[in-house]
């Protein structure tokens, strides 16, 4: 299961972002997600929640954006997204549209971190 690995991966730079930041909790990660990127939604979240324990991301919220597949359409010459994202071809004129354009990235978007209290 190598949602795993990037569940660990993404609590590694968020713990290091938010240390680097003067702070020990992380409350949220956004990511995006594209649809082709190999990567099980349920997976990641569950492998997430797992990995997180013990860590400055425990019980923080990772929030997915899912991004659609987008391609050009060699014939309209226009971007479109799919309609199956099994189904290479133009969802209007039925062209093979070999040319991805989303849906394959992973990317840590942005992060929310607590404020750490300045002791007096």
């Amino acid at each position: 299961m190598h949602e795993l690995s990037i569940a660990q991966s993404l609590i590694n730079l968020a713990s290091q972002t938010a240390r680097e930041a003067g702070s020990s909790v992380v409350i949220k990660l956004n990511i995006r997600m594209g649809l082709l990127s190999g990567i099980g939604k349920n997976a990641l979240l569950f492998s997430f929640g797992l990995a997180a324990e013990g860590t400055p991301c425990a019980g923080a919220e990772l929030a997915i954006e899912e991004v659609p597949v987008s391609v050009m359409c060699p014939h309209c010459e226009e971007v479109k997204f799919l309609v199956d994202q099994y189904c290479f071809q133009c969802p209007i004129c039925g062209t093979p549209t070999p040319q991805i354009l989303s849906g394959q990235e992973l990317e840590l978007v942005s992060l929310e971190i607590a404020a750490e209290e300045v002791a007096a």
